[in-house]
């Protein structure tokens, strides 16, 4: 039992310097792993190099898998990591691999090639070992209504403007249709302006200078939600996981878990 605590603190928690070690070998693992499979989709590169990179594939392979099973070895309720968020991504950055020994032959080398870039999900385990990302996640998931609210009202605008654009400019002007009007809409409302579509009428142009206008509001309206959030629940926490929920985030004097109930630290 005391060996499964210190694996647990190693393996979740990131206040000692083993879990810190720990943590730093997997991001670097991670982002090794990233390049790898940027690098694979290099046809030069895969055909010189291709030997080395499948085998540097499966050893990487074989160490998430390793946590895999040591994180579902050392929490109380297993099934409980397994189908949470994270649990899924772990599944997700061992099982293409896996799964490409399975799906053999030519007529199933695009199912493979799918699958196998479902290995770019690993890079989603970056935001368990980052104190931001957290941060930023609960931020925009205590905004989600006003963000739902503010982007409700942003659809509904550019359906309005991308509709009296199709009957302002009509299909001689490259307004086709409603649908390629919403388009010009949302591309002009963003401000990436592609440029593809633009308006020819004197008031197609005022439209759109409106539109432009608008595009700013839109970019930091959100920005100002997500903000207050942030500095709203910013204090001072830890990493510490309980191991009977897996919930983080507690205060650094807690004992116990804020959400279960249960001990945080079964050694005391």
């Amino acid at each position: 039992m005391r060996i499964r605590n210190k694996l647990y603190e190693i393996i979740f928690e990131a206040d000692t310097p083993q879990g810190k070690a720990f943590d730093i070998a997997l991001l670097l693992i991670i982002l090794a792993n990233i390049v790898l499979v940027m690098l694979e989709s290099v046809p030069s590169i895969n055909q010189q190099h291709g030997e080395t990179l499948h085998i540097l594939e499966w050893v990487i392979t074989i160490i998430f898998s390793i946590e895999y099973l040591l994180r579902i070895a050392v929490v109380h309720r297993p099934w409980r990591y397994i189908l949470s968020f994270y649990g899924i991504i772990d599944l997700l950055a061992v099982l293409p691999t896996y799964l490409s020994l399975v799906l053999v032959g030519s007529h199933s080398l695009m199912v493979i090639r799918a699958i196998r870039l479902i290995r770019v999900f690993r890079i989603l385990k970056l935001s368990r070992y980052t104190q931001a990302g957290n941060n930023l996640g609960k931020a925009l998931w205590s905004s989600r209504e006003k963000i739902f609210v503010f982007l409700f009202f942003v659809i509904n605008l550019v359906i309005i403007v991308g509709t009296s654009m199709y009957l302002i400019e009509g299909p001689d002007h490259g307004f086709k249709s409603i649908p390629s009007s919403i388009y010009w809409a949302i591309v002009t409302m963003t401000t990436v302006g592609y440029g593809d579509i633009s308006p020819q009428t004197p008031l197609g142009q005022l439209i759109a200078s409106m539109v432009m206008i608008v595009g700013y509001a839109v970019i930091a309206v959100p920005t100002g939600i997500v903000t207050s959030e942030i500095i709203r629940g910013s204090r001072s926490t830890n990493t510490q996981v309980c191991p009977h929920c897996l919930h983080d985030q507690h205060d650094n004097d807690a004992v116990y878990c804020k959400k279960c109930g249960g001990k945080l630290n079964e050694d005391n």
